[in-house]
């Protein structure tokens, strides 16, 4: 008893410490394997839960960057125990999600006809659909959640073609699958007639990925656009000398975006505060900037217009998808709420994702909206014909900057679209419909750098569809398995 379950934990272990470590970093080399260990202990909830724990707490151990929180307020000796304590409420909600879904396992592998000690390949199937179309609900939600299926890249640009087909809930499917047969495997120490088979079915799903990513929507156009990297320490944007240095800093870049000829210059998110006007400043090029605006007495992160001949920003979004406490406040006293947020509270924009004020419209993510994949597929379906993001990523890492260009990848395979991504300390790039990256400036590194983006109108199979062939067949499986169970 004592060495099954010593098995069971260092199966536990060993797969949420790969898993932690797949996310723009080793991609399927280790998440694959994780996930082989992970249906070693399926049917065992705690064992599961430890998993998803480490996974979770080694993938997003760029949240302990949020210390010091002083600036917000915090006092010193609470800083470190409040970044602490976000970061292990995140790997604790991975946890219980984790112990849910083995307990289903469970629960279908007592329930199935016939052996009792491995899952069937239809449970298998069930089990996988039912992790990938969460996967992107959970996307959808409040929290930053990196899944599985944004997790192979960079490495693995031709398995993620296929998600523009099956979007990430069926790559996080095929993903789980591909785990389960490198498990089987090693059940049956690695006979060399399933081997073949295994490697058979993942060079047949690279083929046709990379097949996909050949083909995306034919270009209609091209939009020449400058993108500025102002690097404005977040810690410091709200100061008075930081504001003071703004219209200066403005003015050069968008100085630099006419020597480059750009249509317009695009800045990150927040860089305009709330009320700026351009009165003062000569301007000849259309910005596009993120900043904050008041809506009937409502502050608001949004994206903003500025027009030459403007002397007012003009909203054409808003951030829909608020970071909880440090944006969305729970309804508190303002002496408790006021040092839990930097900018006070905002409030959330329409859920659309689709602008067309500026130009050719655009699927528009501000921040980790990036995660979200299908509600930029379905902004893309009403008509964006390329994706815009803008971010501030300060003060996380470069871990974190390597996680959103690896989730822009796989929304620009998705869709069939060019991404044109400026954030204030980095990722400042254009990526292909390929999952090609074009990085225009280092990370870290003020500076304006051109790009021209294709235009597009085709959608992709997974534009047309989102989630939908994932849901149908889940229900077909279901019912098979219901079938099966009662001839059983």
């Amino acid at each position: 008893m004592g060495d099954h379950r010593s098995a069971s934990l260092g199966l536990a272990v060993g797969g949420g410490v790969l898993a932690g470590l797949s996310p723009a970093w080793a991609g399927p080399l280790t998440l694959i394997p994780a996930l082989a260990l992970l249906w070693g202990i399926a049917d065992r909830p705690r064992y599961a839960a430890i998993w998803g724990l480490l996974a979770v707490l080694l993938s997003h151990r760029w949240l302990l960057a949020l210390h010091p929180l002083t600036w917000m307020g915090v006092p010193a000796l609470l800083s470190l125990p409040i970044a602490g304590a976000i970061w292990l409420v995140c790997g604790l909600a991975a946890a219980v999600l984790l112990a849910v879904w083995a307990s289903a396992a469970r629960w279908v592998l007592t329930s199935q006809p016939g052996s009792r000690e491995e899952l069937s390949p239809m449970s298998v199937l069930i089990l996988a659909l039912i992790w990938g179309l969460i996967e992107v609900g959970l996307a959808g939600g409040p929290l930053f959640w990196i899944g599985i299926s944004g997790s192979i890249l960079p490495i693995d640009p031709a398995l993620a073609g296929l998600s523009c087909w099956v979007g990430g809930s069926g790559l996080a499917a095929l993903l789980l699958i591909s785990g389960w047969g490198l498990h089987q495997l090693a059940r049956q120490r690695f006979a060399l007639r399933l081997v073949l088979i295994w490697l058979m079915a993942l060079f047949l799903a690279h083929l046709l990925g990379a097949a996909a990513l050949s083909r995306p929507p034919v270009s209609q156009g091209e939009l020449s656009l400058a993108g500025w990297q102002p690097v404005i320490p977040t810690r410091e944007k709200f100061s008075t000398a930081q504001q003071r240095r703004l219209p200066e800093a403005l003015r050069r870049a968008l100085d630099t975006a006419r020597a480059l000829d750009a249509t317009a210059l695009v800045a990150p998110e927040g860089t305009l505060p709330s009320g700026w006007t351009v009165a003062s400043q000569a301007q000849d090029v259309p910005l596009l900037a993120g900043g904050f605006r008041r809506q009937d007495g409502q502050l608001r992160s949004s994206l903003l217009l500025v027009e030459p001949d403007d002397d007012r920003p003009v909203p054409l979004l808003d951030k829909h998808r608020l970071v909880p406490l440090g944006e969305a406040l729970p309804p508190l006293p303002p002496r408790l709420a006021g040092g839990l947020s930097a900018v006070g509270g905002l409030m959330p924009g329409q859920a659309s994702r689709l602008q067309t004020g500026f130009s050719v419209p655009a699927a528009v993510a501000i921040c980790y909206e990036i995660s979200d994949g299908r509600s930029l597929a379905k902004a893309v379906a009403e008509g964006g014909q390329w994706m815009l993001s803008i971010a501030n990523l300060d003060p996380y890492p470069v871990l974190l900057q390597r996680q959103f260009l690896a989730m822009a990848q796989l929304r620009a395979i998705e869709v069939g679209r060019d991404l044109f991504s400026v954030a204030n300390t980095g990722p400042t790039v254009v990526v292909h419909p390929d999952g090609r990256v074009d990085q225009l400036l280092p990370s870290g590194e003020e500076g304006v750098a051109a790009a021209d983006i294709q235009t597009r109108q085709g959608l992709t199979g997974y534009a047309r569809w989102l989630d939908l062939p994932m849901q149908l067949l889940l229900g077909i499986s279901l019912f098979q398995g219901v079938l099966s169970r009662r001839s059983g």
